[in-house]
């Protein structure tokens, strides 16, 4: 058994696993969560426009960093990788981060690639599902790229076969269209029209025909389930292997892209800190779901809390 801490930094959110990892008999690496946590830091407010880290958006992060860093040591781990994603892959200044994670956490950054995070996000997805429900189709809709990964679970392995990363993300895509409160209806088509053109370049390279089971990941999807559960406060286990319809999930995603802030603030399943870009997000997962009907009759999602974070930390066991 070892016992690792992982950190994913993306766009939007810098979050925190630390947990026990343990072989099975077939090979396969079970986790054992000790510490989970989040944070919306916003690292990628204003990349897109401007190419460059914001100094305010650098030292939020940092400042989780701290504490990260601080919970990792309390907690006894012997490994830490920290990886980093979109808004780090496309910025200028990126060195400034890089020096800030070593003076703050003491190990350096990795700036993954797209097809990489595609990779680890669909090891993290898969680890609890049936394999005889593969092949499997994972999709990660961040702040600044969505991934779109196909492969299946072999003698508890995951297997990949084909990945893409592109770039557009619930930020992203809120930066570029959806300026009003709430979005006005040709800002809303604007939007839609660019996620479509992006994401097909995703399917062009991914071919989903013969998926079988949508499994969704990261804090878009996973918001649209606990909005759909109507649950008070979010609730990780109730959202872990939930499921969501494609009527349902329309139905939700349609009720947040066309709410004003104001309105979006009273679910209380939607963290303050993605009030402002979930309609963005919901977007993009409506174009999903209709381009995996269209192409492999899937009208259901698996809602996973399991991610990157569990591939980073299974990476490194």
């Amino acid at each position: 058994m070892s016992r690792v801490a992982a950190i994913d930094c993306g766009t939007n959110s810098i979050r925190l696993l630390v947990a026990d990892v343990t072989e099975a008999f077939d090979g396969a690496k079970e986790l054992r969560d000790l510490h989970r946590e989040m944070r919306i830091v916003r690292l990628g407010k204003g990349v897109d426009a401007t190419g460059k880290l914001d100094p305010e958006a650098l030292e939020r992060t940092r400042l989780a960093l701290v504490d990260y860093a601080l919970a990792a040591r309390r907690k006894g781990a012997e490994r830490v990788r920290m990886v980093a994603t979109s808004a780090t892959r496309d910025a200028a200044n990126r060195e400034d981060f890089f020096a800030m994670v070593r003076d703050t956490l003491g190990v350096e950054a990795e700036i993954i690639t797209g097809d990489e995070e595609a990779r680890l996000s669909f090891v993290g997805a898969v680890g609890d599902l049936d394999p005889d429900d593969g092949p499997f189709v994972v999709t990660d809709v961040g702040g600044g790229s969505t991934e779109v990964v196909v492969g299946e679970l072999r003698d508890g392995v995951a297997e990949v076969s084909a990945a893409r990363s592109v770039d557009m993300g619930s930020v992203r895509l809120t930066e570029r269209c959806l300026h009003s409160d709430p979005p006005s209806e040709s800002e809303v088509d604007d939007a839609r029209r660019v996620a479509a053109d992006v994401l097909a370049e995703a399917f062009a390279s991914v071919p989903v025909e013969g998926a079988r089971t949508w499994v969704g990941v990261a804090g878009t999807i996973t918001t649209l389930s606990g909005i759909s559960q109507e649950l008070p406060r979010y609730d990780p286990e109730a959202v872990h292997l939930s499921s969501l319809t494609r009527d349902e999930l329309h139905r939700v995603a349609d009720l947040l892209i066309h709410s004003p802030r104001a309105e979006r603030e009273k679910h209380g399943a939607l963290h303050p800190g993605r009030v402002d870009v979930i309609g963005a997000g919901a977007l993009v997962v409506q174009a999903l779901a209709d381009e995996l009907h269209a192409r492999a009759k899937i009208d259901r999602v698996i809602v996973s809390e399991h991610d990157i974070l569990d591939g980073i930390a299974r990476s490194i066991a």
